[in-house]
């Protein structure tokens, strides 16, 4: 199982202060040296986070793969055809949401805008994925419309109390994917206590975690950066 780190929340600190500090290039040689997998970035419509500077920039300076998480919009079309990322994954998105929510409704989605994406994809060497909530049905449609991958929904088992339940189902939708012959990815909540439900670890291709990678790194870093500021700051 490989790792996939979504950097977009450390755009989140830097446009909180309208500057150009935390670096995302500099985040993105942290993760080369610490010999991750991928970067994933999530080109939002409302732009809150990720811009398409970020990802023109990620994109020329980057030695490791490029995972755009978009939505079908005309306008990320064009883009994904200009930037040409290693992978693409397709996102339900929608304004009011802090997160994404849940998984893509394929059974509404673009046909004719889904086509001319796997075209640019085909054509380009990359990978279609797209995010999905852990249903059977829901996996088979993705095969039939001719995606190469499905990332599962694994919201559920960030919970106090996780249902087992839950991760009976995560687990056989992982089994039923590789089944399939579809690349399985899963992301979405996941953390040092919840990765242990994963039981079948050897089917899944690569794990994308995000927020918690960056918020738990604020709190392992901290000490080590007071620590520096306080000898900077000695007499």
């Amino acid at each position: 199982m490989k790792l996939g780190v979504n950097i977009d929340h450390i755009a989140t600190l830097r446009n909180a202060r309208g500057m150009n500090n935390p670096s995302l290039l500099r985040a993105l040689k942290i993760c080369e040296k610490s010999k991750i997998n991928t970067i994933t970035i999530h080109l939002r419509e409302d732009r809150r986070h990720i811009n398409d500077k970020d990802l023109r920039q990620l994109k020329k300076n980057s030695q490791l793969p490029i995972n755009l998480e978009m939505a079908l919009t005309d306008e990320m079309l064009k883009i994904a055809k200009k930037i040409k990322p290693d992978f693409i994954c397709l996102v339900p998105e929608k304004r009011n949401e802090i997160t994404t929510e849940g998984g893509l409704n394929l059974e509404k989605i673009s046909k004719k805008k889904l086509n001319l994406l796997l075209t640019i994809c085909n054509s380009n060497n990359i990978q279609l994925s797209v995010f999905i909530n852990p249903r059977k049905k829901i996996i088979e449609i993705a095969k039939s419309l001719g995606f190469h991958a499905v990332e599962l929904h694994t919201g559920p088992l960030d919970r106090e109390k996780v249902n087992k339940l839950d991760i009976k189902k995560i687990n056989e939708m992982i089994n039923y994917s590789y089944k399939k012959k579809l690349i399985v990815n899963i992301g979405h909540g996941l953390n040092f206590s919840n990765i242990k439900y994963i039981k079948n670890r050897h089917k899944v291709d690569t794990v994308h975690i995000g927020h918690f990678i960056i918020s738990e790194a604020i709190f392992l870093s901290l000490p080590k950066v007071i620590k520096i500021f306080k000898n900077l700051i000695k007499l």
